[in-house]
């Protein structure tokens, strides 16, 4: 049964609760922000290198990723955004952004001005400890991120970002048990895991001939999560989530 789309409010707030304990009155004043949406189609960039934003992009529906490119034009992504997430929320301190930050599906985007985001965490100082929570949560993410690219081999690095993906995306409840909506290509999740295409390829057919991942169309299923943890040697202390859902 599809799940009714959430609110840009109870996305964000639903992120949140996931990594820190907001109060009631907390609350009331996320839902109080003002927020524009924006829709998107894919591959369309929403913040670039040397953009100096007066807003964060909040993350309502869709996939996003933040990326370098090399001087030969070659893309590295280096971190995935699902909904609830905040890509640029450094943007409120650094003025100057050094990353891209593309839409990788078609996506649903809140918009908040710099000014209401300094108010808001003036009025609630919390909030302030919230927000800075998830960047050194989107920090910790990063870590490890190096540590799948720079030391793991092909097989364990598929299976440890399928792990990461399902607990991020269920910790705002977008998940069906071990199933969840998977839109990356192979060519992104090569970008994402320093891989070629067509190594991905042959990690997902190895994955699937052991058991590990199903597919259907854009849905991803983790059928037996102990075996993709081991396989993937993922364990989900840096990712710093509050209630952990799978069993």
């Amino acid at each position: 049964m599809a799940q009714a789309p959430l609110s840009p409010h109870q996305i964000m707030i639903r992120k949140l609760q996931s990594i820190f304990t907001l109060t009631s009155e907390e609350e009331q004043a996320l839902l109080s922000l003002p927020i524009q949406t924006k829709d998107l189609e894919a591959n369309q960039d929403i913040a670039r290198v040397g953009d100096q934003p007066n807003q964060c992009c909040l993350i309502v529906e869709g996939f996003t990723c933040v990326h370098k490119i090399s001087a030969e034009g070659k893309r590295q992504i280096i971190a995935l955004h699902v909904p609830g997430d905040i890509p640029d929320l450094q943007s409120l301190h650094l003025h100057v952004l050094d990353i891209n930050i593309t839409s990788i599906t078609r996506c649903k985007l809140g918009f908040i001005k710099h000014s209401d985001m300094h108010q808001l965490c003036e009025q609630y100082p919390r909030l302030t400890a919230a927000f800075w929570r998830e960047t050194l949560v989107h920090a910790s993410i990063f870590r490890e991120w190096l540590l799948n690219i720079g030391r793991r081999e092909a097989y364990a690095r598929i299976a440890h970002l399928l792990c990461e993906i399902l607990l991020r995306l269920k910790a705002v409840g977008l998940t069906e048990e071990k199933t969840f909506h998977m839109p990356m290509t192979q060519a992104e999740m090569a970008d994402a895991t320093g891989m070629t295409p067509v190594h991905v390829n042959r990690v997902y057919q190895a994955l699937r001939a052991d058991g590990l991942i199903s597919t259907e169309k854009s849905q991803m299923t983790l059928p037996d999560w102990n075996k993709i943890q081991q396989a993937g040697e993922f364990d989900p202390l840096y990712l710093h989530i509050k209630k952990q859902a799978t069993s």
